[in-house]
């Protein structure tokens, strides 16, 4: 099983809210660096970034992600989180939600291999690819 890790600039609890409500997910843990082991502190000022979240989504995928130190984070490039929905509806809604606030690369529409198919960046800096499958795709 894959499952993404996310790295974030120090905003991995709002993303992780926002993604909670677009796709229905549930935030199984947010640990901020500050609850670490006393032998490994929090960096001054970073007592409140997340040092580890994980989320449950309904199709049974687990999302991951933590606030990147800023000597350690790059701007996400060269790969897309990708969503399969079986309901076009459905699909759109979910499109529609993680485009809000962020860019659309390609509007949600009929493509000659998908019922419906989009991507956008969301307002976070990530990139998302919602297909709904055409039928023996």
């Amino acid at each position: 099983m894959l499952n993404p890790y996310l790295f974030y600039q120090d905003n991995c609890e709002a993303a992780f809210n926002f993604y909670a409500k677009a796709l229905g997910g549930k935030i199984d843990a947010m640990m901020r660096s500050s609850e670490a082991p006393p032998d490994v502190p929090a960096a001054p000022g970073r007592e409140k970034t997340i040092m580890h979240a994980r989320m449950s989504l309904p199709d049974g995928s687990v999302l991951m992600a933590s606030d990147a130190p800023p000597e350690h984070f790059n701007k996400a490039q060269g790969f897309s989180i990708s969503i399969t929905v079986k309901d076009t509806e459905e699909g759109e809604r979910k499109f529609n939600a993680l485009a809000d606030g962020g860019s659309v690369t390609m509007p949600f529409s009929k493509t000659f291999w998908a019922k419906g198919f989009g991507m956008c960046v969301d307002k976070f800096g990530i990139p998302w690819m919602v297909n709904c499958p055409a039928e023996g795709m």
